[in-house]
């Protein structure tokens, strides 16, 4: 089947930011007198594909429910700085070529549960500005992936799109959106299904 469109998550799909958005929280954890609260890369790891609120719930679970979100918001603000000031050499091999004969034929967007500014700082920092035709995220709908990716799809008048994606949630997004998943094996996730697997990036050409 052809798709007239591929939508990305990010996270584990398009790179590994686990490190760098890690250290982004962390500097404001530490700004706050919040040292205690720090987080890893394995932190994250299973926590990346939720929404903010669900990160927060896990990362903050310490901080009263009423200081947590706007504690997270800032987190989050700190990141988005750290990340833009970043090289953020982590993008996985072949992105960029690959997306360059993708683009060929197909339009491509990117769908993430992340705030608002990361899909653009993926798309800066991995050099796909002329190759993304739209991008939605968490943060500009806040509404559940599922959700986002309708919303983007009556966006932009797709009519036909598969996801790529790395976790069950985004297998569920799919689901939920009535789209296939190609689930991204070496991603962070183990999902329970798919339509389609690939190992690496550049097997997009092929399948």
């Amino acid at each position: 089947m052809t798709f007239e469109s591929l939508i990305f998550d990010i996270d584990g799909t398009l790179w590994d930011s686990r490190a760098l958005v890690a250290e982004g929280y962390n500097i404001q954890l530490r700004k706050e007198g919040l040292a205690h609260l720090c987080v890893t890369a394995e932190d994250l790891k299973p926590l990346f594909g939720k929404v903010m609120t669900e990160i927060a719930d896990a990362i903050l679970a310490s901080v009263p429910e009423a200081d947590r979100y706007a504690l997270m918001d800032r987190c989050m603000e700190t990141e988005n700085r750290y990340l833009h000031d970043n090289p953020c050499q982590i993008g996985y091999p072949g992105i960029r070529q690959t997306m360059e004969k993708l683009a060929q034929k197909h339009r491509l967007f990117i769908v993430s549960n992340s705030q608002c500014g990361y899909p653009q700082l993926c798309i800066e920092k991995l050099g796909l500005g002329d190759l993304i035709t739209g991008h939605l995220c968490f943060g500009d709908t806040g509404t559940e992936k599922g959700e986002t990716i309708r919303r983007l799809i009556d966006k932009y008048g797709i009519e036909s799109a598969a996801y790529v994606g790395d976790t069950q949630g985004d297998y569920e997004a799919t689901v939920q959106a009535g789209i296939p998943f190609i689930f991204a094996a070496y991603g962070f996730g183990s999902p329970a299904r798919w339509n389609a697997k690939i190992n690496t990036f550049e097997e997009l050409l092929t399948l």
